[in-house]
């Protein structure tokens, strides 16, 4: 065989990161030793994998070809060491690191039960989880920096694979002491009136909410746009205006009393969450087992509120 299985860790890794520096520390050599063992894996085929731009290494086309297939060999290779380890009484089975990206509203009130779910029958296992907008999750999954992502948004991308995971509820929400309140619905000229708090655009919650109000977007009032939930949250019940947000994150609210929901009838409010994955990504025991786990209706972690 004509190349190493370190040489392909260098190559993901400066790929993953742009930069021949911060893939040398990710795999604790020095940039020297990283620098040659990339240098070599080209050189023994004479091919470039890479274009410079300035400290930046970008993979070129070759390099997007040669990326996902060196992915998969890599995986298999510590497959076969986890499978090996496990015969030998080390830890095995489905041990390993997942890399798991998730939009705000999925990240901070659903992945948690999830991963406490998967680490419990995968002892051994880790996995690092990224919270960003439906655009940055898509982009780690599509150059491989991300194994799956858990989104909220509509995506069309011909290099993924996505797919309906469960569904959920936007809810228009106010503080108690707004007048919409005391309102038993809201109808076309309330919602044209008001002063909005949205997600940002990108993100699902924001698309989900476009789609709902397609016909009355030109007349309503944003006043702020904000990237997280909390914020959002806060700037409503201080009288800044109503928001709109998934009803997973304001359940707790509206049992307390401190924000209340606002019916909105004759309105589409209903939207799925999605699971997404590179067409080209090899699905090792590692994801297959994760995939399958959030094909469940998790249960909530000990001492998490109803």
């Amino acid at each position: 065989m004509r190349y190493t299985l370190r040489q392909l860790e260098v190559f993901l890794a400066t790929a993953h990161h742009e930069n021949i520096s911060r893939a040398a520390e990710e795999l604790a050599m020095s940039q020297s030793a990283a620098s040659s063992a990339l240098k070599e894996f080209e050189g023994q085929f004479n091919v470039r994998l890479f274009d410079r731009a300035g400290k930046r290494l970008l993979l070129n086309e070759l390099g997007r070809l040669v990326q996902p297939r060196a992915e998969a060999l890599l995986e298999r290779a510590r497959e076969l060491e986890r499978l090996l380890a496990a015969q030998g009484g080390g830890e095995g089975g489905a041990a390993g690191t997942l890399k798991v990206g998730a939009t705000l509203s999925i990240g901070n009130y659903l992945a948690t039960d999830y991963i406490a779910a998967y680490l419990a029958e995968n002892p051994g296992a880790q996995v690092e989880l990224q919270i960003a907008n439906t655009a940055q999750v898509v982009e780690g999954v599509s150059r491989f920096k991300l194994d799956v992502g858990l989104i909220e948004g509509e995506v069309h991308h011909p290099e993924l694979e996505i797919s309906r995971w469960r569904e959920d509820e936007l809810v228009v929400f106010c503080a108690p002491t707004h007048p919409y309140a005391r309102l038993p619905a809201l109808g076309e000229e309330h919602l044209r009136a008001a002063t909005w708090i949205l997600r940002e655009r990108g993100s699902g919650t924001r698309q989900a909410f476009e789609r709902a109000m397609h016909g009355l977007l030109p007349g309503l009032r944003v006043l702020l746009e904000l990237q997280h939930s909390e914020a959002i949250k806060r700037a409503v019940q201080a009288g800044l205006g109503i928001g709109c947000l998934s009803e997973i994150i304001l359940r707790e609210d509206f049992a307390r009393g401190t924000l209340v929901p606002l019916p909105v009838p004759g309105f589409d409010f209903h939207r799925y969450f999605y699971v997404v994955l590179h067409r080209q990504k090899y699905r090792s025991a590692v994801l297959e087992r994760w995939l399958e786990i959030c094909r469940r209706e998790p249960q909530p972690a000990v001492g998490a509120s109803p």
